[in-house]
């Protein structure tokens, strides 16, 4: 079996530095887009934050609203093996020893598009030794009177197949009280049981009777998640957006039918969801948990992810992306 490692080191999202950003609105909603990761450093509606910002200029904490491609989630001591090759990326989360949210969040987006009300950005990460392929990713964010819609397309510009998954990295926030006060309802029956000192996939489970059960919407409370879900509900949505008795969606417009959506809502009485389509049949959350004296639960990880954590490993639901091929996966974030 041949093997490729790529050297140890790799461009840094670095602080205090100029960065363009772009700014669009809708309705009543307002939101920030860096090209530094082509992330989402803010989103408003009335003037309300829905994630959790960052400052401007400065480091991007936790991967707050970045797009994480070509893989989502973790790699095993960033090795896989891919079509008979044995490959290997640069390990940076060191505790836990895994290459966390792919190639292109370390890097400037260039501009496609910007108007009023949508920007579209895009990158190329440059092929290594580690992942010698050539995907080009597009990320288009687009303000509605109903929400933040955001689509990622991926195309592989190579001439040969590559591994590849993608999800967005937004914290929610539903209102001003404490995390532990908001209600959740997340549309998921299993849940992905992990190894608790790294994080690995061991099995899926039932959320039945378990303590990630939030099908019926209750208070978040003390419990402490971050793990990934599966076995999704998808309601009946169109593509337009509304569903299929012709109601209208909360989702906003995405290409398949079917929607699903996590909410959070603050007991004064507002509120944030997300909405993904069919592309995306895992998603994590995590309860933003930290050790003193780094602020602790500030809001609710939310990733839709076309695969689970270590994919490029289990080969589940991963996406093999043909030379010339594209793929697609939309998701929304609005108030309630």
């Amino acid at each position: 079996m041949e093997r490729r490692l790529l050297p140890a080191g790799r461009q840094a999202v670095t602080q205090n530095r100029a960065v363009t950003e772009y700014k669009i609105q809708a309705g009543e909603y307002t939101a920030t887009i860096t090209a530094q990761a082509g992330a989402l450093r803010e989103l408003r509606h009335r003037g309300r934050d829905l994630v959790v910002p960052f400052p401007e200029g400065g480091p991007i904490p936790d991967y707050r609203g970045i797009v994480a491609a070509p893989w989502p989630n973790r790699i095993a001591d960033g090795r896989y093996t891919f079509d008979g090759t044995e490959y290997e990326v640069p390990v940076n989360e060191t505790d836990r020893g895994c290459a966390l949210h792919g190639l292109a969040f370390p890097l400037d987006w260039d501009l496609e598009s910007h108007d009023g009300s949508s920007v579209t950005l895009s990158c190329t990460p440059q092929p290594t030794a580690g992942y010698p392929h050539e995907v080009r990713v597009v990320v288009e964010y687009r303000l509605a009177e109903d929400g933040l819609h955001s689509r990622v397309t991926a195309s592989n510009l190579g001439g040969t197949a590559a591994p590849y998954g993608v999800c967005p990295h937004p914290y929610l926030v539903a209102g001003p009280a404490p995390l532990d006060e908001w209600t959740l309802e997340i549309p998921a029956r299993q849940f992905l049981e992990v190894t608790p000192d790294r994080l690995l996939p061991k099995e899926t489970r039932s959320v039945e009777g378990h303590e990630f059960d939030f099908r019926t919407p209750r208070a978040i409370g003390a419990t402490e998640i971050d793990h990934a879900f599966t076995d999704i509900a998808f309601d009946g949505g169109t593509a337009d957006g509304g569903t299929a008795d012709g109601g209208a969606s909360d989702g906003g417009a995405f290409d398949g039918g079917g929607l699903a959506r996590v909410l959070v809502r603050d007991p004064g009485g507002t509120g944030v969801g997300m909405a993904w389509d069919r592309t995306c049949q895992w998603f994590q959350i995590h309860t933003a948990d930290k050790q003193p004296p780094a602020p602790n639960r500030l809001g609710l990880a939310v990733e839709p992810m076309t695969c689970p954590p270590d994919a490029f490993n289990s080969g589940v639901d991963l996406i093999r992306l043909e030379p010339g091929a594209t793929h697609e996966a939309s998701w929304s974030i609005f108030a309630t």
